[in-house]
């Protein structure tokens, strides 16, 4: 199957390792349900998380930081229109 979510959150460094080329990092699932769990747990520990669908897929999605807490309490997965419907 496909990936057709990506959910990307910042790297936090630890010890004196330098720095690292990009503070996030980003995983592919085939589900929003699969995007939504991984999501949570990195919200959770405090990491700024961002999601979005991955193109080609339509409709567009992306939630951003500021949305994060209130698409993982819903469960429809509804945060607004999708970005075509946006403008």
């Amino acid at each position: 199957m496909t990936p057709t979510w990506y959910v990307t959150f910042e790297v936090r460094s630890y010890g004196v390792l330098p720095k690292r080329r990009s503070p996030r990092e980003t995983r592919t699932f085939v589900t929003e349900d699969d995007a939504k769990l991984f999501a949570r747990v990195k919200f959770v520990e405090g990491a700024v998380v961002f999601a979005g669908t991955i193109n080609p897929h339509t409709p567009k999605r992306v939630i951003p930081s500021s949305c994060m807490q209130v698409w993982l309490a819903d469960d429809e997965g509804e945060v607004g229109p999708p970005l075509d419907d946006a403008q």
